[in-house]
């Protein structure tokens, strides 16, 4: 009987996406350089080897059984994991990571950001920089199931979270605004919820990708547009599309030019903490690069950036 291992190779993973990207065997074909027949001769090995059919030959697309479709998924996180063997191995051995990501909270100031990637840049260092943009829980949950670095701007559970260090990186305060056109603008303060209730509301969606996520200041049965991050969220309510909290370091230059309309309601303002975190090895030593970035962030000058040094578009 065909060992699948001796078929389930990189290379054969690597080519089942091809294939799934590409539609069809023929265009998979031409853009690996093969004749048709080559490709489809390998797909037929490795269905031989599993004793399974990975195609509907019915179709002239390229269409997955549910079989052919685990084992893309799991081909895709195999092919992640021998990244990461291999980027672990290149970190022994020089010290510094092949790549180092970064997911920040759609909160964080993107100009500090860059600045920060700029001074990192400048010293040639052997490793590539990825940011990855979250929301609510999506940042630390993008730390835990390794597919970031170190995370910025996320919640205080991340302080209870096995196998993750956190420091607190500093508070945000929110404040309730909507556009001087819009309806709450001249209504009658306190906002009670009832009122708020009545009218649109603009959420920032949790770019979690299991589980309902977060939510805050919603009311139940009220009518909400949904946005995938802060800086969207900050648009929707200058164009007057709803009402919201948005961060007051965010908002304060529109507050003050008049485009935005601060509105006291019943509810307490809320503040909230932010942290930066990063996953404990016991194994290895920190990388230069996460060690570069934690140094960085112990300034507080740095931190109070993050979170305060928004420009305006």
């Amino acid at each position: 009987m065909q060992n699948a291992r001796d078929f389930l190779t990189p290379d054969a993973l690597s080519m089942l996406q091809t294939i799934a990207v590409a539609g069809s065997f023929a265009a998979a074909a031409r853009e690996m350089g093969m004749v048709p027949s080559a490709l489809t001769y390998r797909v037929r090995q490795i269905e031989d080897a599993l004793d399974v059919l990975l195609y509907d030959r019915s179709s002239r697309q390229a269409k997955l059984t549910e079989a052919g479709a685990e084992l893309l998924r799991e081909g895709a996180r195999l092919l992640e994991e021998i990244d990461a063997v291999a980027n672990r191995v290149k970190r022994v051995a020089t010290g510094w990571e092949p790549q180092f990501t970064i997911a920040i909270d759609t909160v964080i100031s993107k100009p500090t950001m860059m600045e920060l990637c700029e001074s990192f840049f400048s010293q040639s260092p052997p490793t590539r920089i990825r940011i990855r943009e979250e929301t609510l829980s999506g940042t630390l949950e993008a730390l835990t199931r390794g597919q970031a670095d170190l995370a910025i701007g996320v919640g205080a559970d991340s302080a209870r979270t096995a196998g993750v260090h956190s420091k607190p990186l500093g508070h945000i305060t929110f404040v309730y605004a909507v556009a001087p056109h819009h309806p709450l603008a001249s209504a009658p303060e306190p906002l009670s919820d009832d009122v708020i209730q009545k009218h649109r509301a603009v959420a920032v969606a949790d770019s979690i990708s299991r589980g309902s996520g977060q939510t805050f200041g919603l009311l139940s049965g009220q009518d909400v547009f949904t946005v995938p991050t802060m800086h969207a969220k900050l648009d929707a309510q200058l164009r007057g599309l709803g009402g919201g909290n948005l961060p007051r370091c965010m908002a304060d230059s529109y507050i003050d030019t008049g485009r935005l309309v601060v509105k006291r309601t019943e509810r307490a303002q809320r503040q909230v903490p932010l942290h930066y975190a990063w996953r404990l090895s016991k194994t290895t030593q920190q990388g230069n690069a996460l060690q570069w970035w934690l140094s960085q962030l112990e300034s507080p000058a740095t931190r109070n950036a993050l979170l305060e040094e928004h420009r305006n578009a």
